[in-house]
């Protein structure tokens, strides 16, 4: 599991530290081109290239494509490379419908078994979140995204499976490179969609100890997104 970062009570801009060694960093920073886009759906990684860009040897950076590659956003071409993992709306759906099921589930369970400092650390990232989407023109899509995620993970921090924080870990960078992409090429930003409303019901439902409210509206929310970004695709001809 490489270079997880504990939901509960962490710092939502923690990935703005300073990496601790050089795979990490190179695995950060390629992590981030991924997802963002700047490193297109099957564009081919050339090693001898991208380690000066990168600025680390050819070892370190095949060490950091290696880890990408059990993240399932870069695949292994076995001795002809690297290449970054391609983009499909089959794709997109079994992302969506698996992240549902594994974190409608995993809020459930949050809820039955959170404790005060779970209630307290969910109380505080929503807050934050809920100030950076009302100010977002000030405080930028990248710290909301940060943001996001660490309400996403204390969500469900109160739930003691680490494999299940870390399967959402992989699966929250897909939706949010699916995101991106969509974003950079269409006009899905521009839904009329009410993310602070959705926010506030996955929320109150969960800090209320309401648990099936809780994952429906949690489901919802999940499933929107997709439903936008299908939608937007179908216009782009996102294939």
């Amino acid at each position: 599991m490489p270079f997880l970062k504990p939901g509960l009570g962490s710092d939502p801009d923690a990935e703005t530290a300073p990496p601790r060694t050089l795979v990490e960093r190179a695995y950060l920073s390629l992590r981030h081109d991924v997802v963002c886009g700047k490193l297109a759906p099957g564009e081919r990684l050339r090693v001898e290239h991208l380690k000066d860009q990168y600025e680390v040897g050819a070892g370190t950076l095949r060490e950091a494509l290696s880890l990408l590659v059990s993240d399932a956003l870069v695949t292994s071409e076995g001795q002809r490379g690297f290449r970054v993992a391609p983009i499909s709306m089959a794709d997109l759906e079994d992302v969506t419908n698996t992240r549902v099921m594994l974190e409608t589930e995993a809020l459930r369970q949050s809820i039955r078994h959170g404790d005060a400092q779970w209630e307290a650390a969910l109380v505080q990232s929503y807050e934050l979140l809920a100030k950076t989407e009302i100010d977002l023109a000030e405080s930028g899509s990248g710290r909301w995204e940060r943001r996001n995620k660490a309400f996403h993970e204390a969500l469900i921090a109160g739930f003691n499976s680490t494999w299940s924080k870390y399967l959402l870990s992989i699966l929250y960078r897909h939706a949010e490179r699916y995101r991106n992409i969509n974003w950079r090429l269409t006009a899905g930003h521009a839904s009329g969609r009410n993310v602070l409303q959705e926010h506030e019901a996955i929320y109150r439902a969960a800090i209320g100890r309401q648990e099936a409210r809780a994952a429906l509206a949690l489901e919802v929310h999940i499933r929107l997104t997709h439903d936008i970004v299908r939608l937007q695709a179908s216009q782009a001809e996102l294939k």
